[in-house]
């Protein structure tokens, strides 16, 4: 396959797929009382929805070469193992930091002050879910 658009759309699929069959085990529930496969199957229809488009966009859009960059997939990779252990053995602060400033150094470009609106803005939402949905997250 020498086409990324192609490529992109079929692997969002893919994945979309994997997760929505596999929430299919799960009881879903309705709307007003949710199954653990709810939310699960709703986020991977809305993700089969994205690649379904990516793959017709792929076809009215001149190809994108394939070209893989082996040090940004290293560094995505380390940046999510990093949050898993700095969570689990700190504290899920320190691990959005180092999800966020690591994983920064696989774009274009690097900007300090993006960084921490990022860290803020997923912080918020830590804080959200543990604060307004009552979740047991080890924030601090």
């Amino acid at each position: 396959m020498k086409n990324m658009n192609l490529l992109r759309g079929v692997f969002l699929t893919l994945i979309a797929l994997v997760f929505g069959l596999t929430s299919m085990t799960y009881k879903i529930g309705d709307f007003s009382r949710a199954g653990p496969a709810l939310f699960p199957l709703v986020m991977s229809g809305m993700l089969l929805l994205i690649g379904i488009a990516a793959i017709v966009r792929s076809q009215f859009v001149p190809p994108e070469p394939v070209d893989y960059q082996f040090k940004n997939i290293a560094l995505i990779l380390l940046s999510l193992v990093g949050f898993a252990l700095i969570s689990e053995h700190i504290n899920m602060i320190l691990g959005i930091f180092f999800l966020v400033f690591c994983s920064s150094y696989a774009g274009q470009s690097q900007s300090f002050i993006r960084s921490l609106k990022i860290v803020a803005g997923l912080v918020g939402v830590a804080l959200a879910f543990k604060y307004g949905l009552h979740l047991n997250l080890p924030l601090i």
